[in-house]
């Protein structure tokens, strides 16, 4: 499966292709902690992402975060499609070193975020930790899910967030795992 996205404002320019059949990787954006998490999150997740981002950093990261997010969503929702032939939930629990975090997913079409990520600092590396929901928000609005991100404990604000994304990523492959279902796994019959 693989998802190409093309997404133009006045404000980013991003291009992003997501593909369930590789692992490469090549992430070239200007917010730098918020490419080292994503690169996480498509090792663990073992999904092949190209994406190539400019946007209006001079201002903020807001703007960029936020439309990776979006960016990052509609791949998901075409890769999903109407949901048949894939698990279309899964969960993930992640450590990472003194940091915990789970992640669960739901690829049902409605979209709700949870996140519980209380942070020390407002920024982690160059990224400004509020920019974080944005980009779940913008994530999860697109996908169309539900997603559920806790962060159990940390000491560290760079393992705390990193420990989230690798979750996701892991949460995010078993919802996409192929299952031999004629549609999808719902009671109602559709997502």
């Amino acid at each position: 499966m693989k998802a190409d996205i093309n997404r133009a404002t006045r404000e980013t320019s991003i291009e992003l292709s997501l593909t369930t059949t590789s692992p490469d990787r090549a992430i070239d954006i200007p917010a730098r902690f918020l490419g080292h998490m994503l690169d996480a999150f498509a090792t663990h997740g073992r999904f092949g992402l190209t994406l190539r981002a400019a946007g209006d950093t001079d201002v903020d990261q807001h703007h960029l975060v936020e439309d990776l997010g979006i960016a990052l969503g509609k791949a998901v929702r075409t890769l999903v499609a109407d949901g048949a032939g894939i698990q279309r939930a899964g969960f993930w629990r992640m450590p990472m070193d003194e940091s915990l975090a789970d992640a669960a997913i739901d690829l049902c079409g409605r979209s709700t975020l949870e996140l519980n990520l209380p942070l020390k600092d407002r920024f982690v590396g160059d990224l400004d930790s509020e920019a974080l929901r944005e980009f779940f928000l913008g994530f999860t609005r697109e996908a169309a899910c539900a997603l559920h991100l806790d962060l159990i404990r940390s000491r560290n604000d760079h393992h705390a967030v990193e420990a989230i994304f690798k979750a996701f990523g892991r949460a995010l492959r078993m919802a996409l795992e192929p299952v031999d279902t004629p549609g999808p796994i719902s009671s109602k019959g559709s997502l």
